[in-house]
């Protein structure tokens, strides 16, 4: 499915490509599965562009409002996972 991600224009274009990135692999988690450090790259990345835990959270409600698909369980689940788990099915 394809929405609109939400994204700050203030980014870089590099940085919102990276966002779009994580949010995509939060979607492949709830569709068909990811691997968990797949996933574990791609919220490093987005942590370096959003580094405080409220925007995460702001930005999180804001992918949740838009798409119907919470990251907050999927990122809780990653970090509680071995490497090596596939996330899936949310």
């Amino acid at each position: 499915m394809e929405y609109n991600y939400p994204i700050d224009h203030d980014w870089s274009t590099q940085e919102i490509v990276d966002v779009i990135h994580f949010y995509e692999g939060i979607e492949k988690a709830y569709e068909k599965g990811i691997k968990r450090e797949e996933l574990m790259n791609l919220y490093r990345r987005f942590k370096e562009i959003v580094p405080g835990k409220a925007d995460e959270k702001n930005w999180f409600r804001a992918f949740l409002d838009e798409s119907g698909m919470d990251p907050y369980p999927v990122i809780r689940d990653m970090k509680q996972r071995n490497e090596g788990s596939v996330l899936k099915g949310y």
